[in-house]
């Protein structure tokens, strides 16, 4: 755990993506979504812990009415480079079936959680689903796996703010910085 202001702030090498660029993403892709799903019953489903921040950004700006749900995945376990192993620590206990679903995640890496969410939540039978994700590493793809819309296209470095974390610390950061030692 990080208490010290200046241990915190030490670890943010560089920003890559500003408050303003974010926002000006978010704003477009709630637009989007919004048009998209005009009079259909929508489902967003946030990917815990790290997306809920872009969830709640999205889900603020959208101009039509939707749900929201939650699961929780976990591949990295408290350090910078994913296990290789998926585990479903929270799941959807609705019936999805008569909604268009919408994973809103907060970044693709490996491909390997959201390859495994997706498998898991089509075989539920939504009326459609789409993947919808703040930030793509497409560098470290693993499997085959791309989303529907990505709103940043991001180098392979590890990354924390706007609800990605190190260690469970800089998810408050308003823009997405590299992590550094």
């Amino acid at each position: 755990m990080l208490t010290d202001k200046n241990e915190f702030c030490s670890h943010i090498k560089n920003v890559l993506i500003s408050e303003e660029e974010i926002n000006k993403a978010v704003d477009a892709c709630a637009k989007d979504l919004s048009l998209e799903y005009e009079g259909k019953p929508l489902l967003l489903v946030s990917i815990l812990k790290g997306a809920f921040i872009f969830l709640s950004d999205l889900t603020k700006r959208m101009t039509i009415p939707c749900e929201v749900a939650f699961m929780a995945a976990s591949s990295y376990y408290e350090g910078t480079s994913s296990s290789g192993e998926v585990t479903i620590t929270y799941d959807i206990s609705r019936d999805i079936s008569q909604y268009h679903v919408v994973i809103v995640e907060d970044i693709i890496d490996t491909g390997r959680t959201l390859s495994e969410i997706v498998k898991i939540l089509k075989g539920r039978e939504p009326l459609s689903l789409k993947v919808v994700t703040l930030l793509d590493k497409p560098e470290r793809r693993v499997v085959e796996f791309e989303a529907d819309k990505s709103l940043f296209t991001i180098p392979d470095k590890f990354v924390i703010g706007y609800g990605l974390d190190y260690s469970e610390c800089y998810r408050n950061l308003p823009y997405i910085a590299e992590y550094g030692e």
